[in-house]
């Protein structure tokens, strides 16, 4: 039921508001209080509204964000004392779906055994509903202007750069506001909330943002930023209008966080630049699944300053355990500001790393078939998330979506025909496992 980023999948198929309803009643056996967001999705109104039911009759007081940035939803548990929050969101995927994802008030998603738990109680049609004169009470809050309080508290801006911000018809407008606040010159791109995201697709893809990188390119923006439907991701382009690769993003933002001796949570598919580049900064790097509770996960522990994953989730644990898309804005505009993102990344190796998704009927079926022909072919294996085979002077990577049916192929070298020999070699494995 839940994938590693929660319920997601097509409304009214897997996603229906009878399922909500039981979340709702599951969450609410042992939760006083549970903040509820979503995003600009239509289909969250009638989710939250009976997610929300669930929670009431069960005793449980929910504190409704309205329309609001996961980020924003992950920090207002603690900020309004709550037990649990809930973001209405299928994030990057397509208009046709929506979701739920639980927070824990450290900021961090569910992990898995809270999963279970919830999971095992829906499954049980376990609940603890009151009485008619204990039902839980509804408010509306507004927590995006303490969100945007502590976004122009986490930065420094002295020479405040002129941005442009692709929201993709999402739920970030606190970016737009925060930058605004810090002085930046702010032009907009799909800032209109809506859930069918007519400007452009929800994920921020440099396909997708091309529009972006144009703009960005033909102007005098320093840079420009983008973001998902629910702001938790972002990804950037900088002031040549370049779209910047998420293992770029990963670099910078980890060499700024970390200091020598520290170490940075990166999930199995990050590339090898990434940890040649941290090494020579004395960082270390520590692998997890892919996920952002993962890498949250990780980037708890004493240590570990910084986690982040190149699909655009970035977390400083400092902060908060969720990933942050407007945190990340701000502090990618102060990096920028300080010395130009190109320069930066011109210091980032550069390797040849080749990325794919293939639909599979069954991924979970197919995956125990590619195990099973890379544990017979091959020696250096790891199965930390799906099956990572080193090759020596390459690596490829396949692995089950957490959230769609797709299984995912990454390969990697230091050499360009190599990459290519990793991928075929990768998707060759895959193609055999599916007949």
């Amino acid at each position: 039921m839940f994938g590693t980023s929660g319920i997601r999948g097509p409304v009214g198929d897997e996603v229906t508001a009878s399922l909500a309803l039981s979340v709702g009643r599951a969450v609410g056996v042992d939760a006083d209080s549970v903040v509820v967001g979503r995003d600009p999705r239509e289909s969250g109104e009638f989710l939250a509204d009976a997610l929300a039911a669930g929670l009431r009759e069960s005793g449980t007081d929910v504190v409704d964000l309205g329309l609001a940035a996961t980020p924003t939803v992950a920090r207002a548990v603690a900020w309004e004392s709550a037990d649990v929050g809930v973001s209405v969101t299928a994030s990057h995927n397509p208009p046709q779906d929506n979701g739920i994802k639980l927070w824990q008030p450290s900021g961090q998603a569910f992990d898995a055994d809270l999963r279970d738990q919830i999971s095992e109680r829906i499954r049980d049609e376990a609940a603890d509903l009151v009485a008619w004169d204990a039902v839980g009470e509804r408010r509306a809050a507004d927590a995006g202007e303490r969100h945007v309080a502590a976004l122009t508290d986490a930065v420094d801006l002295a020479d405040p750069p002129a941005v442009v911000v692709d929201l993709g018809n999402g739920a970030g407008g606190v970016t737009v506001e925060a930058l605004t606040r810090l002085g930046c010159d702010v032009e907009t791109l799909n800032a209109q909330p809506d859930g069918s995201f007519p400007g452009r697709p929800s994920e921020p893809t440099a396909e997708n943002c091309q529009s972006l990188s144009t703009l960005v390119g033909y102007t005098d923006a320093s840079l420009g930023i983008a973001h998902d439907g629910d702001a938790d991701r972002l990804r950037a382009a900088s002031s040549d209008g370049t779209y910047l690769s998420g293992d770029e993003l990963l670099a910078i933002f980890a060499a700024d966080a970390a200091e020598p001796g520290d170490a940075v949570a990166v999930p199995v598919d990050t590339s090898l630049a990434v940890a040649d580049y941290l090494a020579e900064r004395d960082v270390d790097v520590t692998y997890t699944p892919v996920g952002d509770v993962y890498v949250a996960d990780a980037a708890s522990e004493p240590g570990v300053a910084f986690g982040g994953e190149p699909s655009g989730a970035w977390i400083w644990p400092g902060e908060t355990l969720c990933p942050d898309g407007p945190l990340a804005a701000c502090k990618l505009v102060a990096l920028d500001a300080e010395r130009s993102l190109a320069d930066r990344v011109a210091d980032v190796p550069d390797y040849p790393i080749r990325r794919d998704s293939v639909e599979v009927d069954d991924k979970r079926d197919v995956m125990d078939r590619v195990s099973a022909r890379v544990a017979d072919e091959f020696a250096d294996v790891s199965t930390l998330d799906g099956v990572r085979v080193d090759l020596g002077d390459a690596w490829f990577l396949l692995r089950a979506s957490g959230t769609q049916p797709l299984v995912r192929i990454t390969a990697e070298a230091r050499e360009e025909s190599r990459a290519d020999d990793a991928f075929e070699r990768a998707r060759s494995l895959l193609d055999a496992s599916r007949d």
